[in-house]
């Protein structure tokens, strides 16, 4: 993918298996912003923690529990919660479902 991508079309980028049930895709992404999408199965884990970027997450498909912090509160479809940089976060996916994240900067680990 380019540094300066302004268009991605749907399924441009192979999902990678994280972790049983978990998996991701990069969507798009400049230096400055990133979009992923991740996939989860019942019960799957996006295990506890922490990075430099700022997150906002929405819950595209099914249901997580969310812990930010450690506050937990359950985010359904449609739902959206906001990571500020540094602090611990994890999900676990009380049904399918899918979360599309943005990240600020980019994720470069994540290339």
């Amino acid at each position: 993918m380019s540094e300066h991508m302004v268009f991605a079309q749907a399924n441009a980028s192979d999902w990678i298996e994280l972790a049983p049930g978990n998996r991701r895709r990069v969507l798009i992404h400049t230096p400055e912003l990133m979009q992923v999408e991740f996939g989860f199965d019942k019960g799957a884990v996006g295990a506890l923690h922490s990075h430099p970027h700022i997150q906002v997450s929405y819950v595209a498909e099914g249901s997580f529990e969310v812990t930010i912090d450690g506050v937990t509160e359950v985010v359904g479809q449609g739902g959206s919660f906001i990571v500020p940089s540094g602090l611990v976060h994890g999900v676990v996916a009380l049904e399918a479902g899918r979360l599309v994240d943005v990240f600020t900067p980019m994720r470069a680990d994540f290339l």
